[in-house]
């Protein structure tokens, strides 16, 4: 766990600077929680591990709370007939995440233009939602506009790191810190 929470504290720090950096696009706040309203949330066994510290460090009526939604979420999947189940985080409380210190690596990169393994890029869903990245997508065309940079008079480039899920759960940062992630599944 020590090593694992090294990784952390260098992609908090890392991801804070790209926070800053996009400034100019980056509409989260706290209670907006639309990243954490459809998803499936993958999450590795370490990630896991510290989630239930989180956890375990709630009062008694929110954990109640995350158990009945967990609850929820079981019996919505079981019940669900199409392709892509897609729920509401079991941690979310009224908007809130309520274990944010020990949240996940999808939870800390998203709202941030990404780069998927193909190399295309991938910008956070909430763009078309009028939130992160809006200011400059043309609807038409659905990609991101210079001329609306130009007009807005923004001088900062919308940038694409390299902080997918896949990327930042790989062997090679498991290699890096000397940690195992372990299995990676919904949560």
């Amino acid at each position: 766990m020590r090593n694992y929470l090294k990784f952390l504290d260098y992609l908090t720090d890392m991801l804070n600077r790209h926070f800053q950096e996009q400034a100019p696009f980056i509409k989260c706040c706290k209670g907006c929680a639309k990243c954490c309203s459809n998803g499936d949330y993958p999450f590795s066994e370490m990630e896991i591990k510290l989630l239930k510290i989180g956890f375990y460090e709630l009062d008694d009526e929110k954990k109640q709370i995350i158990k009945n939604n967990i609850r929820q979420i079981i019996t919505d999947k079981q019940n669900f007939t199409g392709e892509n189940f897609r729920y509401t985080c079991p941690f979310l409380i009224d908007d809130v995440c309520s274990v944010y210190e020990y949240r996940g690596i999808i939870c800390r990169t998203f709202g941030l233009i990404s780069t998927k393994k193909d190399s295309k890029m991938q910008v956070p869903f909430c763009v078309h939602e009028g939130l992160n990245y809006s200011n400059v997508l043309d609807k038409n065309t659905g990609m991101l506009s210079e001329e609306l940079l130009k007009e807005q008079g923004i001088t900062v480039e919308p940038v694409a790191y390299n902080i997918h899920y896949s990327f930042l759960t790989s062997d090679k940062i498991e290699d890096a810190y000397d940690f195992k992630f372990g299995k990676k599944s919904a949560l």
